[in-house]
């Protein structure tokens, strides 16, 4: 960039921070949430060799879902039987299938050097077992995506699994309830489609996650059964689906150890979500400890501690199990060899979060139908001062990771931690979709409180991955709520993609690594601060995207000219 282009580009930046100053003053906020030292602007930057992602799933932009040989997901299933909104499906969602270079020229233009994808286990193995046939254009497009990846100098980070079992695995198996006479026989089907990978892409995938939020296919896949493979056991099915996800990961990371990790000197790891838990009162902090145990410490105290479920989570199922008249628990138990295989299972600890919720303590009415949603013995909520995204449950609080994050390293003894999935949603009818004022405050306060627990609290965070690179298939939403980074038309036969106003400030972030003092990107975010921190009206009285006006008017006057300031950077 020569001298000229340098200072012009600089003088707008000041306009612009001159006219976010301005507006910044005008906006009268009504939100009593902002807390003066605990939101306050940490300018710095994160460690040099910190990782800056995106994220995508298979299913959710793919497309192609019968293409050469593909065979049915359980996703598949569901949205051919109508049971998403609008009656969409996931047949062509992004086209990726056929538009990963457009999606690779998408993230460099961004500056990203990492993109975590999942592999289609039906894409593969059609029906999940590889004795009966591999589907070899499914290996090769994965082999082009990532080699494609790789010649624009970004790294793969791949999750083996992301909700999309093969149907033919629930058909004979009962997919993870694992109903069959050999009772390990998911753990090695899951072990032998890893194996496969490994062999096939392992010498350019360095970074491996087994599982994408298992607990959203335990409780919503074998609980309550909204979510495929539709299977309604609430009392059980959760837990007997999530033992056989954790050993089938045990089994996972073991090949990758005893088989691969000499010659690769890759890592292997798990995501799991969850949304931080915080007392409503001073009463309810034991409620909201046993809230996040039940939720990540269901899977995260096996794997990264003892190898056995939370004490919380056992002591309170025992007892439930004697008020039930039962003789043994409904959580199931592992045994002394399967702790010992499961106990010290990741390389990394990946995280996806989106919000936070307020607890109280709900203990101990018997419960005439249990589930998993009772067992916590907790009730949650959310304060009215917690602006809504388009999803229901997706509220803006930005603290609430640091605090996770935390909490992570004290529980958990202090592990490497990749954020690896955070975002908001908008609906697809919002008329500021481009100017995505609210998805750029988000990932500005949601970083910020990143780089406070990694700079100030020494949490030893590595990555952080936005949710999502596209706008694409949101599950039982369908195409009703956008995440992404970039627009996708999905009226378009070509599905052609437009970068948000929201790439370019992440592009800006990734950038700049941070916040630095002194920058004219942190004090363009100094002057956005405010806005970000107070809502208006119409958002903390039920905004859910496009009702508000007053919003939509604000995000143009605030993100055309940082478009116009920052969008002229090579």
């Amino acid at each position: 960039m020569s001298a000229t282009a340098s200072d012009s580009i600089m003088e707008t930046g000041t306009f612009v921070n001159c006219f976010l100053l301005v507006i910044s003053l005008v906006i009268i906020p009504v939100n009593g949430g902002y807390d003066k030292e605990r939101d306050a602007l940490l300018k710095g930057t994160f460690p040099q060799d910190f990782i800056w992602s995106s994220a995508t799933a298979a299913y959710q932009i793919e497309g192609a879902w019968n293409v050469s040989d593909k065979g049915p997901s359980v996703w598949d299933t569901l949205a051919h039987q109508g049971r998403v909104y609008n009656q969409d499906t996931g047949d062509v969602a992004c086209d990726s299938y056929h538009k990963y270079p457009e999606d690779v020229a998408l993230m460099k233009q961004m500056g990203l050097k990492y993109y975590r994808f999942s592999i289609s286990w039906p894409r593969i193995f059609p029906t999940g077992e590889q004795q009966d046939g591999v589907n070899q254009d499914g290996v090769d497009y994965y082999n082009r995506l990532i080699d494609e990846l790789i010649v624009n100098d970004i790294q793969p980070m791949v999750t083996l699994f992301h909700w999309d079992l093969p149907q033919v695995l629930q058909d004979r198996y009962g997919g993870f309830l694992n109903n069959h006479t050999n009772t390990t026989v998911i753990h090695d089907l899951f072990g032998d489609y890893a194996r496969f990978l490994y062999q096939n892409y392992g010498d350019r995938v360095k970074y491996w996650i087994t599982f994408n939020e298992p607990w959203i296919t335990a409780w919503l896949g074998y609980g309550i059964g909204n979510f495929a493979p539709q299977h309604n056991e609430p009392a059980e099915g959760q837990y007997k689906a999530a033992h056989n996800i954790i050993l089938s990961h045990a089994k996972a990371y073991h090949i990758y150890d005893d088989e691969f990790r000499a010659a690769q000197g890759g890592q292997v790891g798990i995501t799991l979500n969850c949304d931080w838990g915080t007392p409503k009162t001073p009463a309810d902090a034991d409620a909201a400890l046993r809230y996040v145990q039940f939720f990540l410490g269901w899977f995260a105290h096996p794997i990264y501690k003892n190898g056995d479920y939370p004490e919380v989570m056992k002591t309170t199922m025992a007892r439930k199990a004697q008020e039930e008249g039962r003789t043994t628990s409904r959580l199931p138990e592992f045994t002394p060899e399967q702790k010992l295989s499961i106990s010290g299972t990741g390389d990394f600890f990946g995280l996806n979060h989106y919000t936070t919720v307020e607890v109280t303590d709900a203990c101990c009415t018997p419960i005439e139908n249990p589930n998993y949603d009772t067992d916590k013995d907790v009730g949650t909520g959310h304060a009215p001062d917690w602006p809504r995204a388009a999803s229901s449950w997706l509220y803006v609080v930005p603290w609430g990771i640091r605090n996770l994050l935390g909490f992570i390293k004290e529980e958990y003894g202090d592990p490497e931690i990749y954020v690896t999935e955070n975002g908001r949603s908008d609906h697809d009818q919002d008329p500021a979709i481009m100017m995505d004022m609210e998805r750029i405050c988000y990932y500005m306060m949601y970083t910020n409180e990143v780089m406070k627990a990694s700079n100030m609290d020494n949490v030893k965070v590595k990555a952080y991955t936005a949710w999502s690179l596209l706008d694409n298939f949101e599950w039982l939403s369908g195409y009703s709520e956008r995440f992404g980074l970039h627009y996708v038309d999905f009226n378009d036969p070509t599905r052609t993609r437009y970068p948000k106003a929201s790439s370019v400030f992440f592009k800006q972030l990734v950038r700049n690594n941070g916040y630095p003092e002194g920058s004219e990107f942190t004090k363009y975010v100094e002057n956005m601060w405010y806005f970000c921190h107070n809502t208006t009206e119409a958002e903390v009285n039920g905004y859910t995207g496009g009702a508000s006006q007053i919003s939509s008017l604000f995000s143009l006057f605030l993100a055309i000219p940082m478009m116009i300031a920052y969008s002229l950077i090579a």
